[in-house]
């Protein structure tokens, strides 16, 4: 996606779809959005986007100045409604009258919510219908004071390429009362829905889903396709809540890497084996390393899916992974990492270093951790040589970063 200016922090928005409340305005001007003060996860909504682009810029440059000149901000055309994972906690009120909606931040305290403009439209009606159909089948929301009842969440995937619906029904028991018919009646309503999965969660946790689940209806999963290549997306897989900058996310960072053909790379963080996937066309060998097991599986279901015969995956820990390769005197020329929030560690820095590749491309969801983080590369000679910032969650504060690093 081209900038409209190189530095100027933001690149074309949908003009038609900006709102003129400056959220400096807020105590003079209402929220478009009606649950802003008590919901808290788009701290940004009544914020211009361009604006809200130069504020993020201005952020992440002041962070990355010390190793880098950031790049213009990758915007998106239309800002809202990017959402193609929702997650929606159902209650009731004094009366037993279901509800549904989020956590306020910080608290277990549902915020009833009918929309979102954050969410995928398609995704808030289904979550409305299975509210709605709750009292006609004698279906009770859970209560997490006393334990009583049966549905807890309802947790909605799409894919945004293929067009197919996951719905999820986390509940507190396998047994769920007249099953098919309320399957069939849901499908009534929304006969673009393409699978239906029972999730069993008993425990008294903050996790959303449980360990056991069952397809209602259809093979318990959907597809998607991301830069060319298609991922099978269980109830449990780690995709990209935003896939339209989910495919700019990974193609700067291939593009960034400016791959050959030649080279062996390693993917570290590879969840569902995204990246690496994407890039195996552009490479000689991939090398893939998760912990999470689960993660793993559906990595090589997806190379398998694609045809893709040159990516190897391993389920370790990335940092024992790497210390390991080094010990083996094993070598690779470009290394892919996508950490959590936290960013990476020191001994995955050392080993890198050990290891000695000629490229690293770093996908940073923090820009916090990762300014720490660029520091001890450089300590290891790793200059940073350029930083793109790709907005993935419009209207809040979140920051996604590819930053290419070089061995001096």
């Amino acid at each position: 996606m081209k900038s409209d200016k190189a530095g100027t922090g933001f690149t074309k928005g949908n003009r038609a779809k900006q709102t003129e409340n400056d959220s400096d305005k807020n105590a003079v001007k209402k929220s478009r959005c009606p649950y802003f003060k008590k919901c808290g996860a788009c701290q940004m909504i009544d914020t211009p986007y361009d604006k809200q682009l130069r504020q993020k810029h201005a952020h992440v440059a002041e962070l990355l100045e010390p190793y880098t000149r950031v790049a213009a901000f990758v915007g998106m055309e239309e800002p809202e409604h990017y959402r193609c994972k929702v997650h929606a906690v159902f209650t009731h009120d004094k009366k037993g009258n279901p509800l549904s909606g989020i956590y306020r931040e910080g608290t277990h305290d549902v915020v009833p919510i009918e929309s979102c403009l954050l969410e995928d439209q398609k995704a808030d009606a289904i979550i409305a219908s299975i509210r709605g159909m709750l009292k006609s089948f004698k279906i009770k929301t859970y209560d997490e004071d006393n334990g009583f009842g049966l549905l807890r969440h309802v947790l909605i995937r799409i894919g945004k390429n293929t067009g197919e619906i996951m719905v999820v029904l986390v509940t507190v028991s396998p047994i769920f009362p007249s099953k098919n018919n309320f399957v069939k009646a849901l499908l009534k309503q929304h006969p673009e829905i393409t699978t239906i999965v029972l999730n069993v969660n008993d425990k008294q946790t903050s996790m959303i889903l449980g360990d056991k689940e069952k397809p209602m209806y259809g093979p318990g999963f959907i597809y998607d396709i991301c830069c060319g290549m298609k991922f099978k997306i269980s109830p449990k897989s780690f995709y990209q809540v935003n896939p339209v900058q989910q495919e700019v996310l990974y193609n700067t960072a291939i593009e960034m890497a400016l791959l050959k053909g030649d080279e062996v790379a390693l993917d570290c963080y590879s969840g569902v084996g995204t990246i690496g996937i994407i890039a195996s066309p552009h490479v000689k060998e991939v090398i893939s390393v998760e912990l999470n097991k689960d993660a793993v599986k559906d990595a090589r279901i997806n190379a398998k899916i694609n045809d893709v015969n040159n990516i190897t995956f391993y389920e370790n820990d990335a940092t024992r992974f790497m210390q390991q390769m080094a010990e083996s005197g094993d070598k690779v020329d470009v290394v892919f990492m996508d950490p959590p929030r936290a960013g990476s560690t020191p001994e995955f820095i050392d080993a890198v270093a050990t290891l000695s590749p000629g490229k690293v491309v770093y996908i940073s969801c923090s820009p916090d951790s990762l300014a720490r983080d660029l520091a001890l590369f450089a300590k290891k000679k790793y200059k940073a040589i350029k930083a793109i910032p790709v907005d993935m969650f419009p209207f809040t504060r979140s920051i996604e970063t590819v930053v290419l690093l070089s061995r001096e």
